[in-house]
């Protein structure tokens, strides 16, 4: 299975209310089960007991974590219409700074991380609405 079709199931099952999803295609197979808001995957090659991660697999399931909306609602990336955004890829953050704010209702809910972690990926575009468990941004948490 190629990787680049791996990480776009990935990033599929992330916006589905799936829990769990098993696929075979070729001779690999591959099971993937979310766990708060994170998609983690194990893979392993139809060989008679034999089974394994791939590299590139067990590393991005390790050092990305996807960041979701709460709730549905409109996301906005910076405090002010036209002004400077929360986070930016690339930047480093720390636990419970504000990443982003989901407006419902009219009431302004803040983002924020939950551990040290560098930006690696802004997934919508401010002003857009969201769902529940859309994917926001990707992180990596920051090495110790």
């Amino acid at each position: 299975m190629d990787l680049d079709r791996l990480k776009q199931i990935i990033d599929w099952m992330a916006t589905q209310p799936l829990h769990e999803l098993e696929l075979a295609e070729g001779e690999w197979s591959v099971h993937l089960v979310k766990s708060g808001g994170v998609t983690t995957s194990a893979a392993s090659q139809r060989v008679p007991a034999a089974s394994f991660v791939p590299p590139a697999t067990a590393k991005a399931a390790e050092t990305r974590h996807i960041l979701t909306a709460p709730f549905f609602g409109v996301v906005h990336l910076a405090p002010v219409p036209g002004g400077p955004a929360f986070v930016t890829p690339g930047q480093a953050v720390k636990a419970g700074q504000t990443l982003c704010v989901v407006e419902a209702m009219k009431v302004f809910n803040t983002v924020e991380a939950d551990h040290d972690a560098t930006v690696a990926e802004i997934l919508v575009a401010s002003g857009a609405e969201v769902m529940a468990g859309q994917p926001l941004m990707r992180l990596n948490p920051l090495q110790e």
